[in-house]
């Protein structure tokens, strides 16, 4: 139950909200005992009338009273806490009381009676139901509340009705685990699920199996070991979430750790087949040299030049590149140029300062966002410091799209790309005749050719090779 519910409340960022409820609802307690008694079902209702109050009080602070809103947390529940430890400290100097504080902190699971069972099984069904029912309302109010309201979803209530359920949930834990570490099993579980996967319902079950897994683990650890079984359960919680930490697929250290070494590979290998290719280009001849002025390990040299052999980027046994090594040093060259001239002319970068940054980013930018920067900047043919930029082998020259308004320009013979033409065929545009370029939008462009006005998507226009008439 408290793994389900700590799903949303970690990713509404409510750790502290939870937190808070847990240890707000010992007032609760102390006002039943005083009114009915030592009774479960008292205890149960004050504890959520107490975390009600507590929610509402929270709230009301957050949008009312300019106050921060940790703050607001952090003033609200430490105040009702302080009133139940009075409270509890106050009952327990009357004769033949019997209410310890550390049970209710900490939990005492082997003093858990039958109702205190029926009382848990009864809250865990109607979470478990009420998070089913209420899931779509849940979901959407929990990553876009914003659209949430758009769509007429009532996001205040659906966090009302949260907290009402994550008091439930404390107070149908606080026998087994108490207000204080009933916090770890709403928390940890969650925070581990959402490691091991990010699809919300595998996250889910995978919190609520791990937060049933570390009560039973806990417990028995407790036994074995002869210690407290609550924080027994908290630590196993713990572990596990250190264990995921340690070796989830995705986010697990060992898992980032290999892809940041893979990264550091590729880039290496990369770098050798660009400074191949600068060295070609300035009529020098490459040498093993380079990779000492690269900074590359004798390792990852060797390892570098046998994956470009392998891949045809490299000529077997030497330093020249292949065509399609050129390919691909183009690209990274283009990339370098394409970024800085966008650092300048967008940033406002001067050209000492923009080398480094498009070092590390020529790497890292895929084939689409570098066509948009190019778009974007009007393809230029140079970069800040005059070097020529090499053209992509799916830009053209100059592209439909580049025309001014009014201006006449020869449809090319020469198209890259059979989409183009077979575009351009059913637009019925003869390519070696003249077009004029009559309108233009954010989406689409509007030619006429022969007294027939075509409109173009922009990304086929971008595509469009087009010669344009000298002034």
């Amino acid at each position: 139950m408290c793994g389900i519910l700590g799903c949303f409340i970690v990713l509404r960022n409510m750790a502290l909200v939870g937190d808070a409820l847990a240890h707000a609802i010992l007032p609760g307690v102390v006002v039943a005992f005083l009114v009915v008694g030592y009774s479960p079902l008292a205890f149960f209702t004050g504890s959520v009338l107490a975390g009600l109050l507590t929610a509402v009080g929270i709230t009301w602070i957050q949008h009312r009273v300019n106050t921060k809103n940790d703050a607001a947390i952090g003033i609200v529940f430490t105040a009702m806490f302080s009133l139940g430890v009075i409270g509890i400290s106050y009952i327990s100097r009357n004769q033949g009381v019997h209410l310890d504080l550390k049970d209710f902190l900490f939990g005492n699971v082997l003093g858990v009676a039958d109702a205190d069972l029926w009382l848990t099984a009864l809250v865990t069904v109607y979470v478990i139901l009420s998070v089913l029912v209420f899931y779509r309302y849940l979901f959407v109010s929990t990553f876009q509340p914003v659209v949430a309201e758009t769509m007429g979803i009532p996001v205040r209530l659906i966090h009302y009705f949260l907290m009402l359920l994550l008091a439930f949930a404390v107070v149908a834990s606080l026998q087994t685990v108490g207000v204080i570490l009933v916090v770890a099993m709403l928390i940890t579980p969650a925070a581990t699920a959402l490691l091991l996967s990010q699809r919300m319902e595998r996250v889910i079950f995978l919190a609520a199996g791990l937060g049933l897994l570390s009560a039973v683990m806990g417990l028995l650890l407790a036994i074995v070991f002869k210690t407290t079984p609550g924080p027994a359960m908290a630590v196993t919680a713990t572990l596990f979430y250190v264990f995921t930490v340690i070796f989830a697929p995705g986010k697990g250290l060992i898992a980032k750790a290999v892809r940041r070494q893979q990264l550091q590979i590729r880039i290496d290998r990369e770098d050798i087949l660009k400074a191949i290719y600068r060295t070609s280009q300035s009529g020098g001849v490459p040498t093993i040299a380079l990779r000492e002025k690269l900074e590359v390990s004798r390792l990852n040299w060797r390892r570098a030049l046998r994956y470009l052999r392998r891949r045809a980027l490299l000529l077997p046994d030497s330093l020249q590149l292949t065509t399609k090594g050129e390919d691909g040093a183009k690209r990274l060259v283009r990339a370098h140029r394409l970024w800085e001239t966008y650092l300048v002319s967008e940033v406002g970068l001067n050209k000492e300062q923009i080398h480094p940054d498009a070092e590390r980013y020529e790497h890292l930018l895929p084939e689409d966002v570098l066509n948009a920067v190019d778009r974007h900047l009007g393809f230029p043919q140079v970069d800040p410091h005059g070097s020529p930029i090499p053209r992509h082998a799916s830009v053209p020259d100059f592209s439909l799209s580049n025309l001014q308004l009014g201006s006449q320009a020869v449809l090319s013979l020469a198209q890259d790309g059979s989409m183009v033409s077979a575009h351009l065929w059913r637009e019925q545009l003869q390519a070696g005749q003249p077009i004029t370029l009559v309108n233009k939008g954010t989406d689409f462009v509007e030619v006429q050719q022969n007294d027939r006005q075509i409109r173009l998507p922009l990304h086929i226009a971008d595509q469009v090779n087009v010669v344009p008439e000298m002034a």
